[in-house]
């Protein structure tokens, strides 16, 4: 006979399986979390908002997974606080943003520019450590190689704004 507490968690559908998976790929491109993926791919797919309970339930995480998983998601601005289900409850429902633009803005702005950031930071310390390197050819060598990972953070900082524009028209 199976577990009571088993009959109460609601399987996803097919359907809710294949949205998650895409979202689960997605996020793996990107070096985030699975449960990132499959919190928002639940949501997406979803015909109403879902409360913290309820993705622990359907996806079968932990409560932290799921709360890190909001918190980061709300962070990118690719869910948003809802208004639940009517019931006088006190939990707090979350839907998806679904506006290209904003998903994509949410993970420039607290994903990559961040890391450009600290980028630039890196390599100003790199450049002054080739400065200190006796050998001139190996130090000419140095200097060519931190300077073209200027020009690429030079180019991925003026690419950004182009990207954010085009996907989000």
């Amino acid at each position: 006979m199976s577990d009571p507490a088993e009959a109460d968690i609601q399987e996803l559908d097919p359907l809710e399986r294949q949205v998650v998976s895409v979202f689960v790929d997605g996020v793996k491109v990107l070096g985030l979390p699975r449960s990132i993926g499959e919190i928002y791919g639940l949501l997406f797919i979803s015909r109403s908002p879902l409360s913290l309970d309820d993705l622990v339930r359907r996806l079968k995480i932990s409560k932290g997974s799921a709360s890190q998983g909001l918190r980061m998601l709300k962070s990118l601005g690719a869910v948003r606080e809802a208004p639940g289900n009517g019931g006088g409850e006190r939990r707090t429902y979350y839907e998806p943003a679904v506006e290209l633009k904003r998903l994509v803005g949410g993970f420039i702005r607290e994903q990559i520019r961040p890391h450009l950031e600290s980028g630039k930071t890196k390599i100003r310390r790199l450049a002054e450590t080739t400065e200190t390197v006796e050998d001139e050819e190996h130090r000419e060598f140095l200097k060519d190689r931190v300077e073209r990972l200027e020009q690429w953070m030079r180019s991925g900082g003026r690419v950004l704004p182009i990207l954010q524009k085009i996907l989000g028209q």
